[in-house]
C-alpha cells in the first residue's frame, strides 16, 4: 500500500532555474528512505511540499486517508507560558480528554442507574487503555529520558529553549504521539552520541513510514532500507542503505564511463573516416561526399551518453611540520568547574606524535571546554596543560567566526596570506569558491560554507597538531568526505571532538571518553572501544546479579496424612504449573527490559503479563486449599 505518491513536482524560486523538474516516486506503507542530495538541491523544498507550507508548480503530492504526517524541523507555536513538559502533553491530549469524560461520567453514575451511562464509561475505558492511558506517563518519561530531556529542562518554558533544544523537544513529542508518517530533516544535528543512537533503536521498531535527510552516513547506514537521491531536480533510486547508495553510485559512474569511452572511440573513427572520403570526393568522386555526409547524421544519432561528472576531491593537503621529541601535548592534574559544578577534574593526559584521538562524550560534559582550554582560550582552575617546545597547532572550532565578516571571500584570503590573488582564487576554488562566489560577503555564507573557508585558511600553516570541534557538523557528505580526503593525507597528531560515528571509525586510533567528571583512556579505534565497553557492562550487571538477595519463590510445604492419594497428586501438579508460570513471567519480564523502547510492545506485553498473573494467583490459591 502507498503512503505517499510524489507525481511530477516541478519547482523554482528563481526564474528559468527550477530546483525540483519532474520529481516523481512513491513510499510504500512501513518504508525507511533515505533522501539524499548536495546543499541546495531540494531535499528541504520536497519537506516542506509534503507537509503543504509550500505549493508546487507543477505536479501533485497525496497520501494515505486519516493517516497522520510529523516534520520534526518544523516547530509548531504553541501558547504563551507553556513548559517544555505542556509540550510533551500535547501529544497525550486526547488521552487527557478521555479522563476528564470518564470523571464526569463517573460523577453522573453516582446519581443515576442508566445502563446507558455504564456503556459509554465501557466505551471510554476501553478506547483509554488502547490509547495507553495508564502507562501515559511513563511513555512520557522514557522518551525524554532517551533524548536527553532532563526534569529541570522540563520545567523551563518551551519559548526559552535554544533551537537545537526545540527540536529534540518536537522530536520527543512525535515519536510520544505515535506518528504515522515521519519526515525528519537532519534529526542527529542536536544530539549526541547517546540520544541519537536511542533514535535509531526506536526508528527500527518504528511500525509506521520514515522518510530521513541526513548527512549522518552511520545514521543513514542504521534506519534506511532505500535511498533517493535528488540530481538536477529529478530523483536516482537505491535500493539499499547509504552503504549500497555509495558502492552502487560508483558502480553506475564506472559503467557510464565506459559506454561513454567506448562510444566516443567509435565516433573518433567514423569521423575519421567521414573527413578521409571528404578528401576522396574533392579528388573527383563526388558520390562519396553523400557517403561522408550520411556518415555524419550516423554519428550526431550515436550522441547518447553525458560524460559522466564525478565529484571533485580536495586539491589541498594540509601542511605539515617537522617534529622533534614524543610529547605533543601534556594534561598534569586539570581540573575546570563553572560555579559549583565541575565539570572534570585530575585530568592525566598525554598526546604523542602521530596520535588520532577522538575525545567523545555527552553534550554538557565539557568537551568543547576542554578543547577551548588546550587552545588556550579558558583557563584551567587547578593543574597545567602544555604542549611540547615544536608543537604548531591548528583549530577549528565549532562556532565559526571571522573578525572582518563584511570582507570578501577573495579579501578574507588576501588579507590573511602573503599571496596573489590569482593564487587565492586557485584556492578557494579547491573549496567549491568559484565564480563570482568569491566576491561574496563572508557574513552571506552558511555555516557549511564558513566551515570549508576557516578550513582553507587553516591549509596554508605547517601544523603538527591539528584540533577540530564538530568538524563535520551542518555539512553535506560530499564536503564531509572532503574534510575527511584532507585530513587524511595528515600526518601529524590529530584530536578532534565529533558525533559522526563515520568520522570518529575512519581517524580515531584512541578514543578519549568524558563521563562523570572523568576521561576514560582507551588505546583502540571506536569499534573496540565500544565492544570493549559492552563486555564492562555485561561483567558490571552480573557482578550485581552475584550481589542480590535472589528471591525465593514459595515452596508450599506438605502436612502429612492431610490429603488422600489424589489431593497429592493434585498438590504436585499445582506446584509444577506454579514453576512454569513463574518461569513464564521471569522470561516476560526480561522481553520488557529488552523492548524498552517499543511501546506498541511494550503494550502487548503488559496485557500478557496481566493474564499471566491472574492465572498465577489462582495457582497459589488452588495450592493454599489443596494444602489445608
Amino acid at each position: 500500500m502507498t503512503d505517499v505518491s510524489i507525481q511530477n513536482i516541478v519547482k523554482s524560486f528563481e526564474q528559468d532555474k527550477n530546483i525540483l523538474d519532474g520529481l516523481s516516486f512513491d513510499i510504500l506503507e512501513g518504508e525507511r528512505v533515505g533522501i539524499l542530495g548536495k546543499n541546495g538541491a531540494g531535499k528541504t523544498t520536497l519537506f516542506r511540499i509534503l507537509t503543504g507550507e509550500v505549493r508546487p508548480d507543477e505536479g501533485s503530492v497525496s497520501m494515505t486517508n486519516g493517516k497522520r504526517l510529523g516534520l520534526i524541523s518544523q516547530i509548531p507555536v504553541y501558547p504563551e507560558g507553556y513548559t517544555v513538559e505542556d509540550v510533551l502533553k500535547t501529544a497525550h491530549a486526547r488521552i487527557f480528554a478521555l479522563e476528564d469524560e470518564m470523571k464526569k461520567l463517573t460523577e453522573r453514575m453516582a446519581s443515576s442507574s442508566d445502563p446507558a451511562l455504564m456503556r459509554e464509561y465501557d466505551r471510554s475505558a476501553a478506547e483509554y487503555e488502547a490509547l495507553g492511558g495508564y502507562s501515559a506517563e511513563t511513555e512520557r518519561n522514557r522518551v525524554a529520558n532517551g533524548l536527553e530531556i532532563p526534569p529541570d529542562m522540563r520545567a523551563r518554558l518551551f519559548s526559552e529553549l535554544s533551537g537545537g533544544e526545540k527540536t529534540r523537544v518536537n522530536l520527543a513529542r512525535l515519536i510520544i504521539e505515535d506518528t504515522d508518517i515521519l519526515l525528519l530533516d537532519e534529526p542527529t544535528n542536536h544530539l549526541d552520541l547517546r540520544a541519537t543512537e536511542w533514535l535509531e533503536d526506536y526508528l527500527q521498531k518504528f511500525h509506521g513510514t520514515v522518510l530521513a535527510i541526513s548527512h549522518d552516513r552511520y545514521f543513514l547506514d542504521r534506519t534506511v532500507t532505500r535511498c533517493v537521491e535528488i540530481l538536477n531536480g529529478k530523483a536516482e533510486f537505491y535500493s539499499g542503505n547509504y552503504s549500497f547508495y555509495a558502492a552502487e553510485k560508483r558502480r553506475r559512474y564506472e559503467e557510464q564511463m565506459k559506454r561513454y569511452e567506448k562510444e566516443q572511440a567509435k565516433i573518433k573513427q567514423l569521423e575519421a573516416s567521414a573527413e578521409q572520403m571528404h578528401l576522396w570526393a574533392f579528388m573527383g568522386n563526388d558520390a562519396l561526399h553523400k557517403r561522408a555526409f550520411s556518415m555524419e547524421k550516423r554519428i550526431e544519432r550515436m550522441r547518447t551518453t553525458d560524460k559522466p561528472q564525478s565529484d571533485k576531491k580536495l586539491a589541498l593537503r594540509f601542511s605539515e611540520r617537522d617534529f622533534e621529541g614524543d610529547e605533543v601535548l601534556i594534561l598534569d592534574g586539570v581540573k575546570k568547574s563553572f560555579g559549583e559544578r565541575t565539570l572534570f577534574s585530575e585530568l592525566e593526559l598525554l598526546i604523542e606524535g602521530g596520535e588520532r584521538i577522538a575525545l567523545l562524550g555527552d553534550n554538557g560534559t565539557g568537551k568543547s571546554t576542554l578543547i577551548k582550554m588546550i587552545m588556550g582560550e579558558e583557563p584551567p582552575d587547578e593543574g597545567l596543560i602544555r604542549m611540547g617546545p615544536s608543537v604548531k597547532a591548528a583549530y577549528l572550532p565549532q562556532i565559526i567566526r571571522f573578525d572582518h565578516p563584511e570582507r570578501t571571500l577573495l579579501d578574507t584570503l588576501l588579507y590573511s596570506e602573503k599571496i596573489t590573488p590569482q593564487a587565492a582564487r586557485t584556492r578557494l576554488g579547491s573549496f567549491r569558491f568559484s565564480g563570482e562566489d568569491v566576491f561574496k560577503p563572508v557574513a552571506a555564507l552558511s555555516g557549511g560554507e564558513q566551515s570549508r573557508l576557516r578550513l582553507c585558511t587553516l591549509m596554508r600553516d605547517e601544523v603538527n597538531l591539528l584540533i577540530l570541534d564538530e568538524p563535520t557538523n551542518h555539512l553535506d557528505i560530499q564536503s564531509r568526505e572532503w574534510i575527511e580526503d584532507a585530513v587524511e593525507d595528515y600526518g601529524g597528531a590529530l584530536l578532534f571532538v565529533s558525533h559522526d560515528r563515520y568520522f570518529i571509525e575512519k581517524f580515531a586510533t584512541r578514543v578519549w571518553m568524558l563521563e562523570d567528571g572523568k576521561i576514560t583512556d582507551f588505546r583502540g579505534s571506536f569499534s573496540e572501544y565500544r565492544a570493549w565497553k559492552s563486555r564492562q557492562e555485561e561483567l558490571a550487571a552480573a557482578e550485581k546479579a552475584k550481589e542480590a538477595p535472589r528471591p525465593k519463590a514459595p515452596k508450599p510445604s506438605r502436612k502429612a496424612g492431610s490429603a488422600g492419594a489424589s489431593n497429592e497428586k493434585l498438590l504436585q501438579k499445582t506446584e509444577r504449573e506454579i514453576e512454569r508460570l513463574e518461569a513464564q513471567m521471569a522470561e516476560l519480564d526480561a522481553q520488557v527490559e529488552a523492548n524498552a523502547s517499543d511501546y506498541k510492545k511494550l503494550l502487548e506485553l503488559g496485557e500478557e503479563k496481566g493474564a499471566l498473573q491472574s492465572q498465577l494467583d489462582e495457582a497459589y490459591d488452588r495450592w493454599a486449599e489443596l494444602s489445608d
